[in-house]
């Protein structure tokens, strides 16, 4: 990896964030095409991420976050979800399977002191896991409210039905992330566990009142509104926006997610390729930043639509650049854990508690 004054394999000087364009990345398999190269190097994403058709054994995976890196001049953001349960990008024998965040709630309510301390080594484990290969950024903890009226797609990605449980083991999960150098996303700001479809092919529609929402979905968020950044919610909340969803919602991120729930940090949208969102890509993206969004995600690696999303983000500026460094900063902080076979000892003792 070249150091940061150094020049990447296309001869660019390394980037800072405030030099890279608000978008983070997708690409289509487990090696970058020539095209890719090209493409990133001339489009320069703040970050990528990762989905399991990227991932084949170590050496292809630590190559690929190793060239990712060398295309950016330095350390840029990999992404990765990798929540536990039916969300693992990475499986055996790379990262062990772990279980859904539901199964923390429910040791949680037989063992109190048990159940955060597995929430912090949930983060931590997964931490030590993704650094070895080069990610260093995680979509966790989801701060969804379980909740029985609500759309599977979240079910047991939920920590608990009762929200300071849920605000409780999500610091507790986001901890641990950062104390292994990885940058935690809590999502779906400001909250998807009412949400009556599956964002990912339909647009869910909430329809409890603002009373109802901020007693309940907005105060995980609220009370972890300093973690260094969130992924919004392609969820449409008729009582505060009859219009438009959360991503795409001037109303909602100004109103709600900066000023009720008090998040500063960066704010990236969901994966703007969702079927959530209807239309034209290029238009979506510019709607997410005009409506105040930090970053645009675009994960499915479709060279084409990138080029759409990227040619409709601005460079990183203002409040987005300066977000963007401080969520940087907790990706550069060493590592604070033991080793990983301790880390998962522990891990097993303690959810074997469940059982």
């Amino acid at each position: 990896m070249q150091s940061a004054q150094g020049l990447n394999p296309l001869g660019q000087t390394a980037l800072s964030a405030a030099e890279r364009k608000a978008w983070i990345s997708g690409c289509k398999g487990p090696a970058l095409t020539d095209d890719e190269r090209r493409f990133f190097a001339d489009e320069r994403p703040w970050g990528f991420i990762l989905f399991a058709r990227n991932i084949a054994d170590a050496p292809q995976l630590q190559a690929l976050c190793a060239e990712l890196s060398a295309l950016a001049g330095g350390t840029v953001p990999i992404f990765v979800d990798q929540e536990g349960g039916r969300v693992q990008r990475l499986r055996p024998p790379l990262a062990p399977v772990l279980p859904a965040a539901k199964a923390i709630g429910d040791l949680y309510g037989r063992d109190a002191h048990a159940g955060q301390q597995a929430a912090f080594l949930h983060g931590a484990l997964i931490a030590a896991n993704l650094k070895q290969y080069g990610i260093n950024a995680d979509c966790i903890p989801c701060l969804d409210i379980a909740c029985e009226d609500g759309h599977s797609v979240i079910g047991d990605r939920a920590l608990n039905d009762d929200v300071q449980v849920v605000a409780l083991l999500g610091r507790k999960m986001a901890e641990g992330a950062m104390a292994g150098g990885v940058l935690p996303v809590m999502k779906h700001i400001p909250g998807h566990g009412r949400a009556n479809a599956d964002s990912h092919f339909n647009l869910p529609h909430v329809d409890a009142t603002f009373a109802e929402l901020a007693k309940t979905d907005f105060l995980p968020f609220a009370e972890l509104a300093d973690l260094p950044a969130a992924m919004t919610a392609h969820v449409l909340f008729s009582a505060i926006d009859p219009l438009w969803p959360a991503t795409l919602s001037p109303t909602i991120i100004s109103q709600i997610i900066r000023q009720t729930i008090g998040f500063d940090g960066l704010l990236m949208s969901d994966d703007i390729s969702m079927k959530a969102l209807k239309g034209n890509l290029g238009e979506s993206a510019a709607m997410a930043i005009e409506a105040g969004c930090d970053i645009v995600l675009h994960c499915n690696g479709d060279l084409a639509e990138m080029r759409a999303v990227a040619g409709s983000v601005p460079e990183l500026n203002g409040d987005a650049a300066h977000r963007a460094e401080s969520a940087m900063a907790i990706i550069g902080q060493p590592a604070d854990i033991p080793d990983f076979e301790n880390l998962w000892d522990d891990y097993q003792q303690l959810m074997a508690l469940t059982v």
